[in-house]
């Protein structure tokens, strides 16, 4: 019998992925083979290839964070929209998380706009670099005192969170546009 093809992680001398290694997330299926290990919060997921067609894995993990970053922040305000309190004025009062877009009107949702692609303008060549996906140098000084361990450890925190960010995303859409009822509202 032959010995399984393995694969040397750069900056991990003593760990050896098998090339045909099962998925951690989903034990009957193979890891792809650009899946090594090597991204924070990498299970070996992905059943449909996208591996396999997207040629900067780097650049659609930050795509991934900046959707989760998104997911996590339109989760809290939707749930704020319906139950926190509102600035003073009629603009303000509506409780209903998609009908706030249009209740505001354009100045504030222009300046919305005009914040996000700021940030957007700011990051634009760390996207394409050799830099950590997600870098954007706002981490508040937290991770300064770290050993690399716990860096990773925070990383693969963050992925976690913001793939159920946007999971919650599209069930709090769900339940507001089909279900027609609250994000915390839980009745039959």
């Amino acid at each position: 019998m032959a010995e399984p093809e393995v694969l040397l992680i750069e900056g991990q001398s003593s760990s050896l992925v098998s090339l045909d290694a099962m998925s951690k997330s989903i034990p009957f299926l193979t890891v792809p083979e650009k899946l090594d290990g090597s991204l924070p919060g990498d299970m070996g997921f992905d059943p449909m290839g996208l591996s396999d067609i997207q040629t900067d894995l780097n650049y659609a993990r930050w795509a991934e964070l900046k959707h989760g970053r998104i997911c996590m922040l339109a989760v809290v305000g939707m749930v704020w929209q319906e139950y926190g309190p509102h600035l003073p004025g009629d603009a303000y009062a509506t409780r209903d998380p998609w009908e706030a877009i249009s209740s505001v009107g354009f100045g504030s949702n222009a300046q919305t706009l005009f914040a996000i692609g700021a940030v957007e303008l700011a990051n634009w060549n760390k996207y394409y670099g050799d830099g950590t996906p997600g870098d954007i140098g706002w981490d508040g000084g937290q991770l300064k005192n770290m050993d690399s361990a716990g860096v990773k450890r925070r990383m693969e925190m963050e992925i976690v969170h913001c793939r159920l960010a946007m999971i919650a995303f599209v069930g709090a859409t769900h339940q507001t546009f089909l279900l027609h009822k609250g994000l915390l509202d839980f009745s039959s």
